[in-house]
């Protein structure tokens, strides 16, 4: 029986289409889902658009509709965004449809029924970007001296009547639970934050707006929309159709995996478990808080005006060039710089030259010499066995570094054996034994061709397309192409028909 594992991002707000840090996470949860495909596990990959509240409302105000016109205008370029980038999504959830607005109502009453929810006055500092609330303390001020959010996000004093949940009440559990379950959040910088921020005193968090008229609205007070947080977050059981424990629910529930950026790490790592607490339902297992993609050194956001068209860097740079670049160039969990400098370098070095030179050499000289076919194996050197024999090795660091979403090191230590197959090419010289030893010459070259099997295997998750297109350069089947394959145990058989080789990843201009 196969392992299940579900994977979410964090659903993306409609007030605005995507940009490179959408872009960033959804290829990020892809590559992680492909990953565990590729081992055999059944898979359910969850993403989606958060379409309701305060800043949605105003937006569509601008724009001169209404807020569901926008939050249909808007999750269909989010849906396209997924599409466009080859994401493997399982599912696309909105907060608009029925099935959420039924789960958001449940989890309220199962938290009602705990006599956790209560109705009082709240008076205090609002961000409409963060959609969140903020103790004073946690304020800091710009030049102009205006109070702004941990995160940059304006501020405003709000006096309201509010429903509030009885987060105080969960202070000593969530420290339990941590202490028991150090993983449960990644990178450790950010289990010390929240682990600091419960160990400071929680307060009771409001979780209702009144007269918002955008929003799912309190049953037993319809005056009162439920506020975006606990509408948000529920979205992780809203595809699982869990009121009525459906078999997905069942087999997927709890999370293994919800893949959120590090500013919103509070929202996930307190407040969603105490909800789920509350209700009576599983905990995630883990979650992991990745870094920023930065312009310039500046955090992506719409507020700020400085976001990048990920449509318009596809037609720049290419689907495949893009995912690599984003998960290659910064190791998972910190912030990370883009520019076109630094896209085309990074391409040019690795997918043109390291990768591209190796696949267009081999092939190439496997259809001039060796009548298009897989040539035959003569006699395997001890230099020929040394290199095949890096790749079950290779596979089980590759399989540890995943445990722990090491993304970028999972592409550089591929990239490493790669280096070691160019260096093998060069220090054979097929090219000359074509004159002296045709024999040696076919060995060599299937060692290679080998090689580059494993290696494109191994890089399916990031590489989508050109993984395929080079597997179908070696005639390897679809049913041959997952992680069971490596190695010995389907090796590249004489004879097999290559077409006519094609350059994969040509050289971007600077």
């Amino acid at each position: 029986m196969s392992k299940n594992f579900y994977i979410s991002t964090a659903i993306s707000y409609t007030n605005g289409p995507p940009h490179i840090g959408h872009t960033y996470e959804v290829i990020a949860a892809d590559v992680i889902a492909r990953f565990h495909r590729l081992k055999g596990e059944d898979v359910f990959f969850l993403t989606g658009t958060d379409e309701h509240g305060l800043k949605v409302k105003q937006k569509a105000r601008e724009e001169n509709i209404t807020p569901q016109e926008l939050s249909n205008e808007l999750s269909l370029k989010f849906i396209e965004l997924t599409k466009t980038f080859n994401c493997s999504n399982d599912d696309f959830i909105r907060t608009t449809e029925e099935r959420h607005k039924r789960s958001v109502k449940e989890i309220w009453s199962l938290m009602e029924k705990n006599g956790d929810i209560y109705l009082g006055q709240y008076s205090g500092w609002y961000s409409i970007r963060d959609e969140a609330y903020y103790g004073e303390e946690e304020l800091k001020k710009d030049k102009e001296g205006n109070f702004l959010s941990p995160y940059g996000g304006r501020v405003e004093w709000v006096e309201e009547e509010s429903y509030f949940f009885r987060l105080s009440k969960y202070q000593n559990r969530l420290l339990k639970f941590y202490d028991e379950d150090p993983d449960f959040i990644s990178p450790v910088g950010r289990m010390n934050e929240v682990k600091n921020f419960v160990s400071s005193g929680l307060k009771d968090i409001s979780i209702s707006r009144k007269k918002l008229n955008w929003g799912i609205p309190v049953e037993k007070d319809p005056e009162h929309s439920i506020y975006v947080w606990v509408d948000a977050l529920t979205n992780y059981l809203s595809a699982l159709d869990w009121q009525n424990e459906g078999k997905s629910y069942k087999d997927f529930w709890p999370v293994d995996l919800h893949l959120i950026g590090k500013d919103i790490v509070r929202f996930h790592g307190v407040y969603w478990p105490a909800f789920l607490m509350s209700a009576n339902l599983a905990l995630p297992k883990r979650i992991f808080c990745h870094g920023f993609i930065l312009n310039k050194g500046e955090k992506i956001s719409k507020s700020l005006g400085n976001t990048s068209d990920p449509f318009q860097l596809v037609k720049d740079y290419g689907v495949d060039q893009l995912r690599y670049f984003l998960m290659r160039e910064t190791p998972f969990g910190n912030d990370g710089n883009y520019s076109h400098e630094l896209i085309t370098n990074r391409v040019n070095a690795d997918l043109a030259n390291d990768l591209g030179n190796l696949a267009q050499r081999i092939l190439t000289m496997v259809w001039r010499n060796c009548d298009s076919k897989i040539p035959k194996v003569a006699q395997l050197k001890d230099n020929d066995k040394l290199l095949l024999e890096s790749i079950p090795n290779l596979y089980e660091k590759l399989g540890d570094l995943m445990k722990n979403y090491q993304i970028s090191i999972y592409i550089s230590s591929i990239f490493e054996v790669i280096s070691l197959t160019n260096k093998y090419i060069s220090n054979e010289k097929p090219w000359e034994l074509n004159i002296n030893n045709q024999p040696r010459m076919y060995t060599v070259l299937w060692v290679a061709c080998e090689m580059l099997r494993n290696i494109t295997i191994l890089l399916q998750p990031i590489l989508v397309s050109s993984s395929s297109d080079l597997l179908d350069a070696l005639g390897i089947s679809e049913k041959k192409r997952s992680f069971k394959n490596l190695g010995d145990k389907d090796l590249l058989q004489y004879g097999t028909k290559i077409p006519e080789p094609k350059i994969i990843f040509p050289k971007l201009e600077l």
